[in-house]
């Protein structure tokens, strides 16, 4: 079993900038995705960015060239770098992690975005 916890959401001004943390433990592969989705009230589930063990990335068209996702594999964690934050950002954003043919989720952190 894999556990992830997440920090860093909150409530920002549109155009602010907030950083997402997601630590992982417990049965940790070497070989994994971990990333971000997010989910806005009435809508379903979207991949917002993901990072492979090996560094390749990507992003949703929506966040392209606001968002950078990075990772610390010596320390199992993935951190989402959102700027210029919109009010369409708003949304419940979960971590999550793929290894060895396992899905893990974190419970998830509310990002509100004023305008």
């Amino acid at each position: 079993q894999v556990q992830l916890v997440e920090s860093g959401g909150g409530l920002v001004q549109a155009g602010e900038s907030l950083r997402l943390s997601c630590a992982a433990s417990g049965s940790i592969s070497r070989f994994n995705v971990m990333g971000w989705y997010r989910q806005a009230p009435g809508k379903q589930r979207e991949m917002v960015a993901l990072i492979t063990s090996g560094g390749d990335i990507n992003y949703a068209d929506s966040v392209k060239g606001r968002f950078t996702i990075s990772r610390d594999n010596a320390k199992h964690t993935v951190y989402l770098q959102m700027n210029s934050l919109k009010p369409e950002d708003t949304a419940v954003y979960y971590c999550n992690r793929r290894q060895i043919g396992m899905n893990y989720w974190g419970q998830g952190t509310q990002v509100t975005v004023s305008s």
